[in-house]
């Protein structure tokens, strides 16, 4: 019997060694430092959130997440474990996130969801290594999905939209998660020997404040910058999928109605207007790094509308662009100058000044079709081309805005380990022969910018520079003029200093781009010293001073803001701070400064001074809320003024609340005196992950319009969806000797769309 026993029991131990010495050399633990493998899947995955196919037994783990807030000095106290494989059509990552189901915390289960706002396990990926663009992928612990493209290194454009899957499991002490991105979803070429990619894992946790990285991302930068990544190597290359083509075809409906008004604000008829629409893009993997989309009959008509903003100012605002067909490699069309500067601005597309004084009526033009190739020629090169028609417009008999072709081409050369060198040329042609010579005046046929940039990011992300030159081109010699600018800076623990110039000629002139102040020069200066208390509640203290001076194109000084503050930043991501601030202005024409038509003030210099504070709370809480609050002298009076906004979470379901904006100028007779008051209440309702419904109200006493903006959305497949859009627009203030009196009607439109995703 003992004889028996022992060769079993001999076989038995070697048996354990034998499988215990298998996974200990194949299911090894890894750290950024030192690199991932990863391998091809030997099974078919089922997406289920259950990390139980055998091939995960043999993946490499990465773990061992260090801090980036509060604290960039320690390692998380909150396991994760990360591993990936693939297959001919998938790149899969599974992932275990250890937390207490209690410590969930969730904006709602609407997709894409705002940045800070949810528990999130967020995967960086970098196919071409360049440390400035790649893709962002995240899930949290109720499975809800968002995806971003990253630019210049950490710039997230959460707008772009795209096909993948994910599943989650949840236990009462972890969430497990297993996600399959198709390789049609990203750009990247494949390497003659060894591929490798940068990769980087980022863990979100609202209770208790916490952001952990797989590789360590220091505490004074965002932890989505791709300058800290881990290298990730494949076992055999990456698949070479080849052409790939994806339709998204819509059809809408829209009824939408006007009330036409006289001089006395009378209503002398109402237009009735039913209409539809059919069109839609396609997507064109010409490589798996370069991708063509064509458009035809665009319809943007589901993107959410620009909210409301209190112009104060002197100058135009600048709104973000929203709209799905601009967004993909955008650094190269969209990202040229300084904020202030831009020679291309895809908002010009689509979008004109319908106003016979040019006073920044807009409204939409009718895109006919158009067609954008852009993407990686190989490891150093970019390109970027792009070409739209728009058509004629006809607002009135003697207003009409002309039809008009676009086209920008880049081309962008990599330079050392993070920069570029890039060129421009950006071109609007319009079609007047058809307008009439009066018509024609108002126009120029054509109008071009071109250029050279230099971006520059260091390795170890402490240095940043930009240099351009922009140059225009048009007809009238009065409209042929450049653009420079330099911006050094840098940016290490204990502080940050930044300096910048920039000069632009009067004659400068980009028709589709944002340049709304030309024929001046300025010198903008910063700098920012931090402290990292050692003690439990406060987590950074920093003083910032910041300065900002303009001339003319003579040197004599035509503006300037200079201010200093003290911000302190509590563990719980809230923050608050005070300053004070000094500002020149030199009116060049009268101006009156809230913008509601009062005595404007004489051209002359003023100078005035005044204070500020601010305050943010966590997101970590369910009532949420920020105010940014200014008092002291304007011009040659006194202000007010106060924005922030005021939330309340309904986990997991939505999230209600208000934003507000108040303006109070007290200026001494005859001069400006106004209280403007901008109040937002809006409502966010996920129903389940496919039926979310959205609503937002604006009261704007300063251009007088209350408005109504609600949509829902169904999503009845991969990125696919139902729209259903109501707009109204009335007066949120009554005009005195008329008949318009408070939410008198000015027009209203309910719009129907569906629009669905094919992948040939």
């Amino acid at each position: 019997m003992l004889s028996f026993l022992k060769p079993l029991a001999a076989f038995c131990t070697l048996t354990i060694l034998s499988t215990t010495t298998f996974f200990a050399q194949t299911a090894q633990t890894v750290t950024a430092e030192e690199g991932m493998q990863i391998r091809r899947a030997t099974s078919t995955v089922e997406l289920d959130g259950v990390i139980d196919e055998d091939f995960w037994a043999t993946a490499d783990i990465a773990t061992d997440f260090t801090v980036n807030f509060p604290v960039d000095t320690g390692m998380s106290n909150a396991r994760t474990e990360i591993r990936m494989a693939y297959d001919q059509k998938y790149l899969y990552v599974s992932a275990v996130c250890y937390q207490k189901q209690e410590e969930y915390t969730i904006q709602s289960l609407r997709r894409d969801f705002g940045p800070g706002t949810s528990d999130a396990l967020n995967v960086l990926i970098g196919p071409f290594k360049d440390g400035l663009n790649g893709f962002l992928f995240s899930v949290n612990p109720y499975n809800v999905q968002r995806e971003a493209l990253i630019d210049n290194g950490g710039n997230l454009s959460y707008e772009w939209d795209n096909v993948w899957k994910s599943a989650v499991k949840n236990e009462p002490d972890k969430w497990t998660v297993e996600m399959a991105i198709p390789f049609k979803t990203l750009r990247y070429k494949v390497a003659q020997g060894t591929n490798s990619w940068d990769f980087n894992f980022l863990r979100t946790r609202l209770k208790p404040w916490e952001v952990s990285t797989w590789k360590r991302v220091p505490q004074q930068y965002a932890p989505n910058n791709l300058a800290f990544c881990g290298t990730v190597t494949w076992t055999d290359n990456p698949p070479n999928n080849g052409v790939g083509v994806s339709i998204i075809p819509y059809v809408s409906g829209r009824y939408s109605r006007t009330n036409v008004r006289n001089d006395e604000l009378k209503i002398t008829d109402r237009t009735n207007k039913f209409g539809g629409g059919v069109g839609g893009d396609v997507k064109i993997g010409v490589t798996p790094s370069l991708n063509l989309d064509l458009t035809i009959n665009p319809d943007f008509s589901q993107v959410e509308v620009d909210r409301q903003v209190a112009n104060v100012s002197r100058f135009q605002l600048f709104f973000p662009e929203r709209r799905q067909f601009f967004l993909e490699n955008r650094d190269l069309f969209s990202m040229f100058g300084f904020p202030n500067t831009r020679p291309f601005f895809s908002r010009q597309i689509g979008l004109a000044d319908t106003s016979l004084d040019r006073s920044q009526t807009y409204a939409p033009v009718p895109i006919l079709f158009g067609a954008r190739l852009s993407g990686k020629l190989n490891d150093k090169w970019r390109i970027g081309l792009l070409n739209m028609q728009t058509r004629r417009l006809d607002i009135s008999a003697n207003n009409v805005i002309p039809a008009a072709n676009f086209t920008v081409a880049t081309a962008q050369r990599k330079l050392f380990k993070r920069s570029a060198l890039s060129a421009i040329l950006a071109d609007k042609t319009q079609f007047l022969k058809q307008l009439d010579a009066a018509q024609q005046e108002r126009y120029e046929p054509w109008n071009r910018v071109g250029g050279l940039e230099f971006n520059f990011f260091s390795e170890d992300n402490r240095w940043e520079a930009e240099s351009f030159y922009h140059r225009s081109f048009s007809p009238d010699p009065d409209k042929r003029g450049a653009s420079m600018a330099q911006f050094i800076g840098y940016d290490v623990r204990k502080y940050a200093i930044r300096a910048g110039f920039q000069r632009s000629d009067t004659s400068y002139t980009a028709d589709i781009g944002f340049v709304p102040r030309p024929g001046v020069q300025g010198i903008f200066t910063g700098l920012d010293y931090r402290w990292y208390p050692a003690q439990p509640v406060f987590n950074t203290v920093s003083l910032s001073y910041n300065g900002d001076i303009t001339t003319d194109l003579h040197s004599k000084v035509t503006d300037s803001d200079l201010n200093l503050g003290l911000n302190i930043g509590l563990k719980d991501q809230s923050s608050f701070g005070v300053g004070a601030y000094t500002i020149f202005t030199k009116l060049f024409e009268p101006f009156d400064p809230t913008n509601t038509e009062q005595t404007p003030l004489p051209i002359g210099n003023y100078r005035y001074n005044g204070v500020f504070g601010n305050y943010n709370s966590s997101t970590s809480y369910n009532l949420q809320g920020n105010i940014d609050l200014g008092i002291g002298q304007i011009y040659n009076g006194f202000g007010i003024s106060a924005n922030g906004d005021i939330k309340y979470r309904l986990q997991p379901y939505g999230i209600i609340g208000v934003s507000y904006s108040y303006n109070h100028f007290d200026l001494p007779k005859p001069y400006a005196q106004a209280d403007l008051f901008l109040l937002g209440p809006s409502l966010e309702f996920a129903i389940n992950r496919s039926l979310f419904a959205s609503a937002f109200f604006q009261y704007n006493t300063q251009a007088n319009n209350f408005n109504i903006n609600a949509r829902i959305q169904w999503r009845f497949a991969p990125v696919s969806d139902l729209f259903l859009v109501y707009t109204d627009n009335s007066y949120a203030n009554r005009i005195e000797a008329t008949p318009v009196r408070f939410l008198a009607p000015k027009n209203k439109a309910l719009v129907l769309k569906v629009v669905y995703w094919l992948n040939v």
